[in-house]
């Protein structure tokens, strides 16, 4: 693996940050479980249940959009720690944002919620809210660098 370093007057200072690659990396393997399960309550709600058509529609685009941002975020995330670059940890809260936006539409204001769909939320939710967090301390740690040196 490959680290970059931030020269400065006395000495190389690395600033990535390894609780966030951590996060990062934990996060990519709950969203492996995640995607697949939540589409597999959607579908089990709309046979069991009486789902309206344009709920399940919706539900399920809202899902895709929710992975197709996940990965974004992630390599955004990955990319932005390693290379100590505030533009893609920066985007890396934008999108933590907004996935947790509809991470909270399917906790909250889906059709039917679940038990099941409780505790994955839940636990999605806190890793976001976790990720954000530590990614908002890298990017205060990049830029106050970037003053320093």
């Amino acid at each position: 693996m490959r680290y970059f370093y931030r020269q400065t007057k006395w000495r190389n200072l690395k600033l990535s940050s390894v609780l966030l690659q951590i996060l990062l990396y934990f996060s990519a393997f709950y969203s492996v479980f995640y995607f697949p399960a939540s589409l597999s309550l959607i579908i089990y709600k709309s046979q069991v249940l009486s789902y309206p058509d344009s709920d399940l529609a919706l539900d399920v685009c809202l899902l895709l959009l929710m992975a197709t941002l996940d990965i974004i975020r992630l390599y955004w995330g990955v990319r932005g720690n390693l290379q100590e670059s505030e533009k893609y940890v920066g985007g890396n809260l934008v999108i933590t944002g907004l996935t947790l936006l509809l991470a909270v539409y399917f906790l909250v204001w889906q059709s039917y919620v679940l038990r099941a769909d409780v505790i994955i939320n839940s636990i999605l939710l806190c890793l976001y809210g976790l990720t954000g967090v530590v990614g908002f301390g890298a990017l205060a740690r990049f830029t106050r660098s970037e003053f320093k040196g």
